[in-house]
């Protein structure tokens, strides 16, 4: 059995390299860039008009002729003689020979005349060329996370695809006969199948959408062609439930035939005692307690950090936040334990229900507090560790 600590230490060691992918904008939405992007272009590439109004070539009077109008799209190029104006639409190009842009609001339209109240400064209402960013200009660093902001500005400097950091792929194998599907009847010794839902739910929070889903009856020869199907399918592996030592808790054994490397099994925590981690070649394998409460709470502790860094972001498991405590609380227990808990404002408190089987607090909870093992007493303000969920 292994420390928290220890257990973080022999992830970070053990960790593939991570993996680059070309994706198209669209799928590379929530993803990391795994280049640096310069601007191909000048955004804008001409100078657009900011608003509705008219173009105009300057001369002394406030009096100008109206010769037309340049629409946005429009690629025509007009040459305004002075005294000329030119009706024209927010995003069109501004003739070259154009000064400024009139607001429509700011003017008199008698026929082909315009009417101004008074003169224009030079470049009113007019984007300079490169106003945005210049060709050549960075336009995204490395390691920036895409979101619709960003992917709008590639796009509009005529990206199609970019080479991003690649989100690991996870199956989640669910093991046990005594499970079944929620909304069917649920017969004596049954209950109803919660932790795949659950865990793909975690993952969906988190952006990772390449999930696929296993389901096995608790018997040696299937558990192991599941396990191997999913390791060959899936970039990391979760098992819910058969990690521990009763009679039919198989996974232990099928992962070892299957030549999955053993990095440590069993963590001195609670809830969560039973987890295992391994790695076979650049695959990763969680098997999770499968009480829920404990599978949760190994999820965002040791699963999520782990997934994040093989994402390429700067995520680490030592995640925890410093908070006082909203009340006195008694601990006392040879294993340092995660409680599940509520944050408001700058203080935390501690729920009820604790137990590694129990859902019902975590479905409330904002955060872990983490415990050191022992026997002592945590009085009200006092600061201590709390992983934020």
């Amino acid at each position: 059995m292994v420390s928290v600590q220890e257990a973080f230490s022999i992830l970070k060691s053990n960790l593939p390299p991570l993996q680059e992918i070309n994706y198209s904008l669209i799928q590379a939405r929530k993803h990391l860039l795994s280049q640096t992007l310069f601007s191909p272009i000048n955004m804008p590439p001409f100078r657009q008009s900011a608003m509705d109004g008219f173009a105009l070539c300057w001369h002394e009077e406030l009096v100008y002729e109206i010769i037309g109008e340049i629409k946005a799209g429009d690629s025509h190029q007009v040459v305004l003689l002075p005294g000329q104006a030119i009706k024209i639409f927010t995003g069109a190009a501004v003739p070259d020979t154009a000064q400024a842009v009139i607001q429509i609001e700011k003017v008199v339209v008698k026929g082909r005349q315009l009417l101004l109240e008074e003169a224009i400064a030079p470049e009113v209402n007019v984007r300079p060329i490169g106003e945005q960013i210049a060709v050549g200009e960075l336009a995204i660093e490395k390691g920036t996370l895409l979101h619709p902001a960003a992917i709008g500005f590639l796009a509009g400097l005529g990206f199609t695809s970019v080479k991003v950091f690649k989100k690991p792929s996870v199956g989640i194998v669910i093991t046990g006969n005594e499970l079944v599907k929620p909304g069917t009847p649920l017969a004596y010794g049954k209950v109803y199948e919660s932790n795949g839902i659950m865990l793909a739910s975690a993952l969906s929070d988190s952006y990772f959408d390449a999930v696929n889903l296993y389901e096995v009856n608790d018997n040696y020869e299937n558990t192991k062609n599941k396990l191997q199907q999913a390791l060959a399918e899936n970039d990391v592996v979760l098992v819910s439930g058969g990690i521990s030592v009763g009679d039919y808790d198989f996974v232990a054994a099928a992962l070892k035939e299957l030549d999955v490397e053993t990095l440590f099994y069993k963590v001195n925590q609670k809830p969560g005692k039973p987890l295992f981690a391994g790695k076979l070649k650049d695959k990763i394998v969680f098997a999770l307690p499968g009480n829920p409460a404990a599978a949760l709470t190994c999820f965002y502790v040791y699963v999520l950090p782990t997934l994040r860094i093989l994402s390429g972001e700067s995520a680490n498991y030592e995640q925890a936040k410093t908070i006082k405590i909203a009340h006195d609380y008694s601990v006392s227990n040879s294993r340092c334990q995660f409680l599940k808990a509520t944050i408001v404002g700058d203080e935390v408190r501690v729920l009820s229900h604790q137990a590694s089987s129990m859902l019902s607090s975590f479905s409330v909870a904002n955060g872990l507090v983490f415990v050191p093992n022992g026997h002592y007493e945590l009085r009200k303000g006092a600061a201590v560790e709390v992983y934020l969920l």
